[in-house]
């Protein structure tokens, strides 16, 4: 067996809510964007950003999750790199690539102590640090 690894962090803020939905299997699955950003210093020495968005989906979320996942909240989230196809209204043949989530993190402090997720933790498991987002070493 070879060996390989597929694994994505990324700190960014939300695009949009995140929208639930359930599957005829009774599956839930949520899916939101996240934008991150790279600076860095044109030819010209002024400060260019670079923006990627990213398409995240979740199964099994707690309805806490589905209620803090806000468009412009920060949110640290980690998982794999998919991709797959489908065919668009004309047939057409069209690929989308995804994270699929193994731990989210809101960043935002509202108020609430920080909590993660992971779809294959057990319920009531929690590996967030308590405090602040200012705590986090990163």
């Amino acid at each position: 067996m070879a060996f390989s690894l597929n694994k994505v962090m990324l700190i960014g803020n939300m695009g949009k809510d995140a929208e639930t939905r359930v599957t005829p299997s009774n599956l839930s699955v949520t899916s939101f964007s996240v934008a991150t950003t790279n600076s860095y210093k044109g030819k010209d020495g002024n400060w260019v950003n670079d923006t990627n968005w990213h398409n995240i989906v979740s199964f099994n979320l707690s309805d806490y999750f589905k209620e803090v996942l806000k468009k412009g909240a920060k949110v640290y989230i980690e998982g794999r790199i998919q991709t797959r196809d489908y065919n668009d209204k004309e047939g057409n043949k069209r690929y989308i690539t995804e994270i699929i989530t193994d731990k989210i993190i809101p960043l935002d402090s509202r108020g609430e102590s920080s909590s993660s997720s992971s779809s294959q933790k057990s319920e009531g498991e929690s590996i967030a640090p308590e405090g602040d987002a200012e705590d986090l070493p990163f």
